[in-house]
């Protein structure tokens, strides 16, 4: 990375300038894109990523007025194999052309160089995102190498603590010396957000915690009061604005909502698309956006923001 802000710096500054804390995740899946897509999207893995690129060029050109980051998931692209991985290139470099930032979805974690190797990629290499999310089950020195990286090229990253499915109680939700399992690694979390903090309110190293959980989005703001928090699970998975209010300071900061299936295909929404043709599917991909920012500012601090 080249910027000399920091990744928290540049995320405050990107969501004061947007008025909003919401992220667009972007998902690409075959029979879900719109008809307009769906024919070609038919045929070999090759046409099928240069889809997957097209439409999601296209919905960075209809969102990049409204958000402050956008979120793709790296597993949509890893799917199609190398035709897929350069259209997610390709993606990455449209999202940083049109001045949004990027958080890569990858949920990566190992030990040592392996580790290493994951965030010099991501981070500061190839790919280049501005940060992604980190699956911390292999214990807290297997974020280290990840955390240098923020550290050494203003990047920043996502540990995964309480995720947004039902089968999260399997683990997370264990008691361990009177604590839950997500409650250890939010300790952790925060210890190393307060570490990359220096002198600014949040540090590099951020917490996943999902929409579907309010009581817990509410004890992790208060368990990790230096970390970002990403809430994904808002719209389709059943996550309301009310239900990640917890996730905020009371200025509107300190949180990114993610939502995917329902800004991108907002086609398939009646309430959004009525009246338009399938030739108009940005402009619901447009309306979904505008819904969702009125939507938390409504209901969250991040009305504070406006």
């Amino acid at each position: 990375m080249t910027n000399q802000a920091s990744f928290s710096a540049r995320l405050t500054s990107a969501i004061t300038s947007r008025k909003t804390p919401a992220c667009v995740g972007l998902d690409p899946k075959p029979g879900m894109l719109p008809p307009i897509f769906r024919e070609a999207a038919a045929k070999s893995p090759a046409d099928l990523a240069a889809i997957f690129e097209t439409f999601c060029r296209e919905v960075i050109d209809a969102v990049a007025g409204l958000v402050p980051i956008v979120k793709p998931q790296a597993a949509c692209f890893e799917s199609l194999g190398p035709d897929g991985m350069l259209a997610l290139a390709g993606v990455i470099n449209h999202a940083h052309a049109k001045g949004l930032l990027v958080l890569a979805d990858t949920k990566r974690g190992d030990i040592g160089s392996t580790a290493e190797a994951y965030a010099a990629g991501w981070l500061w290499g190839s790919w280049g995102a501005d940060a992604m999310t980190v699956n911390p089950y292999l214990g807290l020195d297997s974020l280290e190498p990840f955390v240098q990286a923020c550290e050494e090229h203003k990047a920043g990253m996502f540990v995964l603590v309480k995720t947004s499915n039902p089968g999260s109680r399997d683990f997370q939700d264990l008691e361990i010396e009177g604590t839950t399992l997500y409650g250890h690694v939010a300790k952790g979390v925060e210890a190393l957000a307060e570490r990359t903090a220096g002198s600014e309110r949040y540090g590099a190293v951020g917490a996943v915690v999902g929409a579907t959980w309010p009581k817990q989005l509410d004890e992790m703001r208060a368990a990790m009061p230096h970390s970002w928090i990403l809430v994904p699970g808002f719209g389709r998975q059943g996550g309301r604005a009310s239900d990640v209010r917890a996730a905020f300071h009371e200025d509107g900061l300190g949180a990114i909502v993610v939502s995917a299936r329902d800004i991108i295909y907002a086609h398939a929404r009646e309430e959004i698309n009525g009246g338009l043709g399938e030739k108009e599917w940005q402009t619901a991909v447009e309306r979904a956006t505008h819904d969702m920012i009125d939507r938390l500012a409504a209901d969250t601090p991040a009305a504070a923001l406006r």
